[in-house]
Parts: C-alpha cells; sequence; structure tokens
C-alpha cells in the first residue's frame, strides 16, 4: 500500500476493533420539509389554476414556434421537467427538424442553433453526425473566433413539495439521528437522487421509494465500516440471512435499530407490492438486502484486515455495495458509475490513510502511483460516458428504453453528487445543498 501509516495486522486482533469512525455532518435541513403545511386549499387551488393556464400558453407557444427560437423552447420545457405534457408535440416537431435538417446540411445556422439542435435530437435517439460542427472549427481543431455564442438564459420552475414533505415526516418518526448518531441523515439528499430517475408526476412512488431504500442502504453502509467491529458484522450479516426479528435479541443495541428499520421499510414494501398486484417482487427485495449484506461484510473484511483483493475482484464485489444494486444488463453504465463515486468517497474513506480504499486496491493491482490510478479513474468514466451515449443514440438496444433511460439519469445524478472528484452526498454543502434549495425550497414567483 502507497500509505505509509497503513500497517499490516494479524486478522485475528481486529476483530473486535472498531474502524476509525467519521463523525458526519448532521442533515443541513433540520425540519423545514417535515413541518411544512399543505393545508391552505385556496392557496392550493391558485397553483392548480396558474398550472393549468400556463400548460395551454405553452403548448400555443410550441405550436408556433419556429426554427432557433422552437429549439430554445423545447430545451426550456424539458429543463423545466414539464416535456412529459408535451410529449407528443415535441417529438413532432424535432422529427420535422430532423428531416429538415438531412435536407439542408449546408444551412448558415450560427454555432447556437447547431449545438442545441444537435444535443436534442441526440437525446431523442436521433442519430446526428458530430460533422454538424466542422463548419465551426479551424484545420487545428481550434473553434473559430467568429463562432462563439452565449449562453440560453436559465429559468425558474415551478416543483411541489408535497413527497419531500410526506418522506421527512416518514423518517423522522424513525429517530435515527439520535440512535445512529455514527450515520448519515441524508434523506433529503436521497430525494434528490428519486427525483432523477423519474420526474413526471406519476412516478411518484418510484421516487419516494427510492429515496427510502437509498437511506436504508446508505445506513447499512455507515454501520458496516463506520462504527461495527468485524465480528458484529458477522453477527448481523448471520441474522440478516435469517430474516427473522424473533432473533433479533443477540444483536447490539445499535444493529437492533437497523435490523428493525430495515424490517419496517420491507414490511411496508410488501403491503404496497400486494395492493399493487406486485407480489412476485418481494423475495427479490429480500435477496437483494441480503446481497447487500454480504458485499458490505466482504468488503470491510478486506479494507481492517488489510487484504484488498484485486481490482476486478473489489468491483464485481461493488457491484452489490455501490448506492444501487443495478441489473448486469449489456447496458455499460453501472460497471462506470463505481468508479465514478469511488473518486468522489475516496478521500473521506482512507480515513486519512488508516485504512486502504479501491484506489489504493488500483494502485497494488496495476502497479501505479495515486496520481496514475486516479488520472486512469477518470478515463474509466469519460470512456463509459461515450460507450452509453453511443448505445443510447443506436436505439436498437434490447433493453426497454424506459430502464435505458434510468440508467443514463442514475449516471447524470452520480455526476452531479460526485462532481470535480468530491463527496456531495456525505458533504452536500458546496454542491447538491444549493441544487436541492433551487429545486424544493427557494420560493418561486407564480409567473415566471
Amino acid at each position: 500500500m502507497a500509505a505509509a501509516n497503513m500497517v499490516s495486522v494479524n486478522s485475528s486482533n481486529v476483530r473486535h476493533i472498531r474502524p476509525p469512525t467519521l463523525s458526519y455532518k448532521p442533515s443541513m435541513w433540520g425540519n423545514i420539509f417535515s413541518t411544512y403545511s399543505f393545508d391552505n386549499q385556496i392557496v392550493q387551488e391558485k397553483y392548480y389554476e396558474e398550472m393549468e393556464a400556463l400548460t395551454k400558453e405553452t403548448g400555443r407557444m410550441l405550436m408556433a414556434a419556429e426554427s432557433t427560437k422552437l429549439l430554445i423552447l423545447i430545451d426550456k420545457i424539458e429543463r423545466l421537467g414539464v416535456a412529459y405534457l408535451f410529449e407528443k408535440e415535441i417529438e413532432e416537431k424535432l422529427r420535422i427538424i430532423y428531416e429538415s435538417t438531412k435536407e439542408d446540411e449546408d444551412n448558415d445556422d450560427d454555432l447556437l442553433t447547431t449545438s442545441l439542435r444537435f444535443r436534442l435530437l441526440r437525446q431523442h435517439q436521433y442519430a446526428v453526425s458530430c460533422d454538424v460542427f466542422n463548419k465551426f472549427v479551424e484545420k487545428d481543431c481550434k473553434w473559430k473566433p467568429e463562432s462563439h455564442g452565449s449562453n440560453v438564459e436559465g429559468i425558474l420552475s415551478l416543483v411541489y413539495r408535497k413527497e419531500l414533505v410526506e418522506l421527512t415526516r416518514w423518517w423522522d418518526k424513525f429517530d435515527q439521528r439520535s440512535k445512529l448518531p455514527y450515520a448519515r441523515d441524508r434523506v433529503v439528499e436521497c430525494y434528490l437522487w428519486g427525483n432523477a430517475f423519474n420526474y413526471e408526476p406519476q412516478y411518484s412512488y418510484l421516487r419516494v421509494t427510492v429515496a427510502k431504500n437509498m437511506q436504508l442502504v446508505s445506513i447499512m453502509d455507515d454501520t458496516y465500516d463506520n462504527y461495527a467491529t468485524l465480528e458484529e458484522d458477522d453477527l448481523f450479516t448471520e441474522i440478516l440471512e435469517r430474516w427473522n426479528l424473533d432473533e433479533i435479541d443477540v444483536l447490539p443495541d445499535f444493529m437492533k435499530v437497523v435490523y428493525r428499520f430495515i424490517m419496517s421499510t420491507y414490511e411496508d414494501f410488501v403491503v404496497d407490492a400486494e395492493k399493487n398486484g406486485k407480489s412476485f417482487v418481494v423475495p427479490y427485495y429480500r435477496e437483494t438486502v441480503k446481497q447487500l449484506g454480504r458485499a458490505y461484510n466482504k468488503e470491510q473484511k478486506w479494507i481492517m484486515e488489510r487484504k484488498m483483493p484485486g481490482f476486478e475482484e473489489y468491483m464485481t464485489n461493488s457491484q452489490f455495495s455501490g448506492s444501487s444494486v443495478s441489473p448486469k444488463l449489456s447496458f455499460p453504465l453501472p460497471r462506470w458509475v463505481e468508479p465514478l463515486e469511488d473518486l468522489g468517497s475516496h478521500e473521506h474513506e482512507n480515513r486519512e490513510g488508516k485504512l486502504p480504499t479501491v484506489v489504493d486496491c488500483y494502485m497494488k493491482d496495476k502497479g501505479v502511483s495515486k496520481q496514475d490510478a486516479i488520472i486512469e479513474f477518470v478515463e474509466l468514466v469519460e470512456n463509459g460516458w461515450k460507450d452509453v451515449t453511443a448505445e443510447w443514440a443506436k436505439g436498437s438496444s434490447s433493453v426497454p428504453k424506459e430502464m435505458v433511460e434510468q440508467l443514463l439519469n442514475y449516471g447524470r445524478i452520480a455526476e452531479i453528487t460526485y462532481n470535480n472528484k468530491e463527496d456531495g452526498y456525505t458533504d452536500p454543502e458546496k454542491y447538491l445543498g444549493p441544487l436541492i434549495a433551487a429545486l424544493f425550497v427557494d420560493p418561486l414567483p407564480l409567473h415566471v
């Protein structure tokens, strides 16, 4: 290992030792959401009336707009998260744009129009060539001075908070902040991830379920690697395998809290699955949680005993110990998002050099320096995005389009969360905090 203070220890000597415990910052949101009230019916009716009027007006604007104004309007609608209201109109407009572009490849559109049209068509799975930008670059591949354009101005959005209010009240009833002080309280940040998967109103259950289970996974993660001893980890994994609340008494008190939380979340999931005629998914949910426990347990043994495996073995195990457990599809996204998360979390997970991380694992396995390892992780992420973009543009994947979109959105929110190789989930104040405030906290005018 590169870190000089990573001492080799006998595995039998560390089974009763707690890992260096990090003290995480409390949630930056306090009770701002859980105390929010939706009881004012008059105000709510005013919002609905205003939304209906804005929807009709936007529809008229969309049908009347042409050329660059049309592209800018479609971009704004999609950025606002209301494109689901105009799906047919947008698809028809983009089809016409694509057909007209093929007929007139030598148009004199500026860089703003060309780049916006290129991105929108690519996002909607039209095979547009990068050659459309050739007229804006010199022979040495540098931009022509006259080609620089201005950015499209930002616009405000109207977002309802009801789901977040209900979610934070659900979370508050468990009082995990006082019972599990070693664990991260990030249910609001988890909700942002749920929103990233599907923001449309009809996917309310999906958003809330993603948030609840991401917080569950976060607690499991922190229990295994930020507080429990290896002996306690083994015991918890064993009890988790049995999936029987009657055996909870053998666990230490803090693990009883975690186990009850898992069982409570699971029971809610069972009720919802039965209500929606989806009971067949229940065994898969249960097995996924068990699988997660096994993966966390194995990883923590590697770390505490300083017996890190080869990089490929580590990555295989991490497919089940990350913030989400994705199916093994032909789509390459889950494989490369993991290095992105590792780049962000490496600094706090190594406990000031006291414990090895996946970066140290890569350094040892490949025989490279830390700087080279980080550079190669960045390349893994960049190449992953290229593969995903190419696959998406082809539109021929055997994976259903809706699932591909969710995987793409997973990559996008991971990019935001671990921006600039920092862990925005653990410390959200710099990146995620302002984004969440802009979406769900700051007052917005009715008219935009």
